[in-house]
């Protein structure tokens, strides 16, 4: 049943190169100041919550969401809910981090923990438990599978994660799995925020870290799962790994002789007179993940460095 088609990733390849080049840069600088990494630790676990409430609805906004948990704030005018929506998601993230190590073998009692963790408080009566009913999806383009059928499929994609009989890379790999478990769409509510908890799980047993897709994304986000379901995993492959690459990134501009330079907007880096690109043209090569990049909510973020590497790569071709 998990077979693939996979041949409209191999673009993506030179993207997925350069996060293992990142990464590999990263490890070999380890040791980290414990200082720089508790602040991207949190950082990260603040982008991550906010982005993955808000991708499901949740209005808290980013400084509302920061009160939230680090001030134990309630904010006025917002349900009681949304603030459970932020503290369940913390208490999702600390529990991952106790199941992170490179030899972990992914548990269906872990997604589901992971799923009581983010509806307690909220439906207690299906936190972390499989959905025994159909249900549908508004503006997905399939209907999830029967619910008779839940718990062997979850079996099925887990052993296939385990074993990888492909051979794929972390980063593919994690991909198919975050598609198929929202496909499968094992639960009555609360999917979207444990599939994006259990994808992270993969990618961070293996070194990376986690891949928080921005809310900013969320129409992009929704059209690449459909894209998917039709086979196509490009468009939520490349999301994914730009989502990687953002959080490389953080881990980068931490690290003493940063190498791989100042990110700053296109609009910048354009403007100089040895760039012989417009805005138009670079922000493109970075949605397409050609050139060194990252989203800051709607803007891209690329470094100099990044663009004369392409103009020079593209000369040598010609």
């Amino acid at each position: 049943m998990w077979n693939f088609n996979l041949d409209d990733l191999k673009e993506l390849q030179p993207l997925i190169d350069r996060l293992y080049e990142k990464k590999a840069k990263i490890d070999s600088s380890r040791p980290l100041p414990n200082s720089a990494l508790q602040r991207i630790k949190t950082d990260l676990s603040l982008e991550w919550t906010y982005n993955s409430n808000s991708i499901e609805g949740n209005t808290l906004n980013l400084q509302e969401t920061q009160m939230v948990l680090q001030e134990g704030m309630t904010i006025k005018g917002k349900s009681l809910r949304e603030h459970f929506e932020v503290f369940n998601h913390e208490k999702a993230i600390n529990y991952l981090y106790t199941l992170v190590e490179e030899s972990y073998q992914l548990r269906s009692i872990d997604i589901l923990s992971l799923h009581g963790l983010v509806l307690r408080s909220i439906e207690d009566d299906f936190a972390g438990r499989i959905r025994n009913g159909g249900v549908r999806i508004v503006g997905a383009n399939f209907i999830p599978p029967n619910a008779n059928k839940v718990s062997d499929l979850l079996d099925e994609l887990i052993n296939f994660v385990n074993n990888n009989p492909l051979s794929l890379n972390d980063m593919v790999l994690t991909t198919i799995f975050h598609h198929k478990l929202v496909w499968i769409h094992p639960f009555f509510d609360g999917n979207g925020r444990t599939v994006r908890l259990a994808m992270n799980l993969l990618l961070m047993r293996k070194g990376f870290p986690p891949a928080i897709i921005l809310k900013t994304d969320r129409k992009k986000y929704y059209e690449s799962l459909n894209q998917a379901n039709k086979g196509n995993y490009h468009k939520l492959c490349l999301l994914m790994l730009q989502a990687v690459e953002r959080s490389l990134n953080m881990y980068i501009n931490a690290l003493p002789g940063n190498h791989y330079g100042d990110y700053e907007s296109i609009a910048s880096i354009v403007a100089e007179p040895d760039i012989p690109y417009g805005q138009e043209y670079v922000s493109l090569l970075a949605r397409q993940g050609k050139i060194d990049a990252h989203k800051e909510g709607k803007d891209w973020l690329t470094t100099k460095k990044a663009v004369k590497e392409y103009i020079t790569n593209r000369k040598r071709i010609r």
